[in-house]
């Protein structure tokens, strides 16, 4: 089995999810009241950040963990429709020649996968006509139906993305050097290194240098 496996913040998705997360949170008729109490919030880990004093990782993840707990009492069901409302908000910002990479690796009968700190019920609705094989997210954990705020997340992002690619393809015999990974960080790195044919999308700095001086493949 051949595997193409795409990141989804900067690859097949433009730009960053979470800003996109923010304003659709701070300007939707519902659930707009919770903003306020969020944005103070996430100032810590973002300022703890930006003093150094906070690794960019767990400044990530204890924003998704606070963005997620402003939804506390909500239902799975609500929780899936409100990603679904982000979904479609981002669809105008797809990158196309990536997308179209997708569906050709399909179209050749690989695996498809998007591996992606996003969370799974956003992944899930923005992949709902795709051919995508699998994906892999940061699960919204839930218990008996309901959002459960007291159980901590586990966000998705660099070695993780590897572990859990492993994971899900345990039982599978996989052609590791025909496969393709594509990504635009060098946190995606991890995943990049995992195939023959590692593919960098819009690269940032640090990935754009290892992309060159290894001769992979960029899509600008």
């Amino acid at each position: 089995m051949k595997l193409a496996i795409f990141d989804f913040d900067g690859t097949l998705y433009k730009n960053e999810t979470f800003p996109l997360l923010m304003k659709h949170l701070k300007e939707h008729t519902t659930y707009g009241p919770r903003y306020k109490g969020l944005y103070r919030s996430v100032l810590v880990p973002y300022i703890s950040y930006k003093l150094k004093m906070y690794p960019e990782r767990k400044m990530k993840m204890q924003m998704m963990q606070k963005y997620l707990r402003a939804f506390s009492g909500l239902t799975e069901t609500e929780l899936d429709e409100y990603f679904a409302e982000i979904a479609n908000k981002m669809r105008d910002d797809f990158n196309q020649d990536v997308f179209s990479r997708l569906h050709k690796h399909n179209k050749d009968n690989f695996h498809t996968m998007i591996v992606s700190g996003a969370f799974t019920p956003l992944l899930k609705s923005v992949a709902k006509d795709v051919p995508v094989d699998t994906i892999i997210g940061t699960d919204v954990p839930l218990m008996e139906g309901f959002y459960d705020p007291k159980m901590p997340i586990d966000h998705v992002q660099a070695e993780r993305k590897t572990e859990l690619v492993h994971d899900k393809m345990n039982n599978e015999s996989i052609d590791w050097e025909n496969s393709f990974a594509y990504g635009d960080s060098y946190s995606d790195l991890f995943v990049l290194k995992l195939v023959g044919n590692p593919v960098a999308v819009s690269p940032d700095e640090k990935l754009r240098e290892v992309a060159i001086q290894n001769k992979w493949e960029i899509i600008e």
